[in-house]
Parts: structure tokens; C-alpha cells; sequence
């Protein structure tokens, strides 16, 4: 009885010493925690900005490679043509291997989960066998038998031109919402670099020559109009060029952080109304950036709304939207 009285006070201190460590650690923790949040969160919008700055399809292409890979322990990127899955770009292989990527032409009908990718327009999460990702990729990257694969479509309009193929950890699973916003993100840029269609030609004058004993002058061919693109001068196509790049990043960014609130206002007729402060912000910015410089400016953002979040349907968003600016 002695001895527990004399121990008593001991084991009081200890509990306490005990209960003040482990507020300690749980503090550590959730400092831990935040900054690695914030880590995330600024290596994601590096990300996105970096993707957003590229000036070509090629240059795209190695951006969204390198952004993916600190999420991801290995990427490449797949060209889609004629049914075909063409290597263009890999990092996470070994360098005499990357070599050969380039060169890798796998059919879809010879890889079920690239096909499916590209089929249905959504992620496609795989188990890294040759019957779902083809035995030559599968040699490239070294995959095991039981590794997973998480592949990505860049949906460019109706069709999808490119794969961001993604494997492996880095400090942890594969960020699939991450890499899935990056490859939409990806896409909307895509899009906006798209060369215009040049001009019609002139029809060519014919070679033969009227049988006349007299050869009068021939006429005068009359000039192929202009597109109103092709009237416009090169610095204002550029600025047209980078107001579809803002508009469409605005808009996927709204689609993918604010998924909920578009199903809602499709739902209920009023996308607006469930996105009026993103909308509104949108709009302002694409006043002050485009539509001072450029006299012929189109309200790009206006587009994209109804085509990519009101599919089409300029009453989804709303009977108080406020229309396209002017």
C-alpha cells in the first residue's frame, strides 16, 4: 500500500509527460500535413501554368510528360492516328530503353486498355499485363505482373488525339485526380493551338487557249473573298489565339474544381446561378486582357460556356446569365 502511494505521483508525471508528447506529435502532424498540402497544391498550379504556356502541340506534349512524372514514378505519351498508339515521349526508363519508345506503334485492337481509354473518352485504370497494355510496352517499362496502369485521354472536341499513360508511385499511390485534371487541362490548350485552316486556293486559270482567228484579252479572275480570319492581322489572330487558350483553360478548370456545382446547374437549368462568382471573375479578366487590345475580339468565354458546360444549350445557364460581352 506503501509503496503504490509512494509511486503514485511518478506515474501521474509520466501519464502527463506522456499526454504533452503525444499533443506534440499530433501537432507535428498536422503541420506535416498542411505543408504538404501546400506543396501539393503549389507544384499543381506550377503544373497547370507551365501547360498553359506552351506555344505548340509539341512543346504541350513534353510540359504535360514532365508535370506528370512528379506525380507519377513513370509517364509517356501516346499520338493517336488510324487506330494506332504511336510512342512520342517516356520518362522512368531506363535511357537505352527511351530510346526505343519513340519508335513503339502499338495497334488499340492489340491493347484493350488504350483502346478503352480512347473509346469511351474516360480514365482508364489497367493491370499491366501484355492482354491489356501489349507485351512490348510492357517490356519497355519494365512493368510487373501485378502493376497497374492509369491512362488518361486528352478529348480534344470529338475525338481523342493523345494519352497521358501514367505508372508507379512517387511517396505514395498514383494521384489519379491530379494527373486527370492535368490531361484535361492539357486538352483545352490542345484545342486552343490549333492552326487555322488556310485560305482557299485560286482556282487555276486554264492552259488552253480559245480557238479563235482573234484572241481577245482574257478576263480578269475575280479574287477568292477572305474568312474573316484570314482578313485579320497577325497580331490580332495571335490575341485571338491566346483568348481561346484563356477561355478554355477557365472553363475546363471550372468543370474539373467544380464538378458538383456544374451537375447541379445543368440540373437545374442555371449554370450561372451555381457558378456566378467563377463566371463573373472569368469574365472580367477576359474583358481586361482581350477585349481592350483587340477591336475585333470574340467573348471566347461566352463560348465555351455553352459549348463545353451547357452542351450546346445556351438555356442551361440560366435566365439570368447575362449574355455574351460586347
Amino acid at each position: 500500500m506503501g509503496s503504490s502511494a509512494t509511486t503514485s505521483p511518478l506515474r501521474q508525471m509520466l501519464e502527463g509527460q506522456l499526454s504533452q508528447l503525444s499533443s506534440e506529435v499530433e501537432r507535428l502532424f498536422d503541420e506535416a500535413r498542411g505543408r504538404a498540402r501546400r506543396e501539393l497544391a503549389d507544384q499543381l498550379n506550377q503544373s497547370v501554368r507551365r501547360i498553359r504556356q506552351a506555344e505548340s502541340h509539341d512543346e504541350l506534349a513534353a510540359t504535360l510528360l514532365d508535370s506528370a512524372t512528379a506525380f507519377a514514378s513513370g509517364a509517356a505519351i501516346f499520338c493517336i492516328a488510324d487506330g494506332v498508339a504511336n510512342g512520342e515521349k517516356v520518362r522512368g526508363i531506363a535511357p537505352e530503353l527511351a530510346e526505343s519508345f519513340s519508335s513503339l506503334e502499338i495497334p488499340l485492337t492489340a491493347a484493350p486498355a488504350l483502346a478503352g481509354a480512347v473509346e469511351s473518352r474516360d480514365p482508364v485504370i489497367a493491370v499491366t499485363t501484355a492482354a491489356e497494355v501489349s507485351a512490348r510496352l510492357i517490356s519497355l517499362a519494365s512493368h510487373q505482373p501485378d502493376g497497374r496502369a492509369y491512362i488518361y485521354p486528352l478529348v480534344v472536341k470529338d475525338h481523342v488525339p493523345m494519352l497521358l499513360y501514367c505508372w508507379g508511385a512517387v511517396h505514395g499511390p498514383v494521384q489519379g485526380p491530379v494527373l486527370e485534371m492535368l490531361a484535361q487541362v492539357a486538352a483545352a490548350v490542345w484545342d486552343s493551338l490549333a492552326v487555322p485552316p488556310p485560305p482557299e486556293p485560286a482556282p487555276p486559270q486554264s492552259a488552253l487557249q480559245p480557238e479563235l482567228v482573234t484572241i481577245a484579252p482574257a478576263p480578269a479572275s475575280t479574287p477568292v473573298p477572305a474568312t474573316a480570319w484570314d482578313a485579320l492581322p497577325p497580331e490580332d489572330q495571335a490575341i485571338h489565339l491566346r483568348a481561346q487558350r484563356f477561355a478554355r483553360v477557365q472553363v475546363a478548370e471550372m468543370r474539373l474544381n467544380d464538378a458538383a456545382a456544374v451537375q447541379s446547374g445543368r440540373a437545374q437549368r442555371d449554370l450561372y446561378g451555381a457558378l456566378r462568382a467563377r463566371i463573373d471573375t472569368a469574365r472580367v479578366t477576359f474583358r481586361q486582357k482581350f477585349f481592350a487590345p483587340c477591336s475585333s475580339m470574340v467573348d471566347y468565354i461566352h463560348v465555351e460556356l455553352v459549348r463545353t458546360l451547357a452542351h450546346d444549350d445556351a438555356d442551361l445557364l440560366g435566365k439570368d446569365y447575362p449574355g455574351p460581352l460586347v
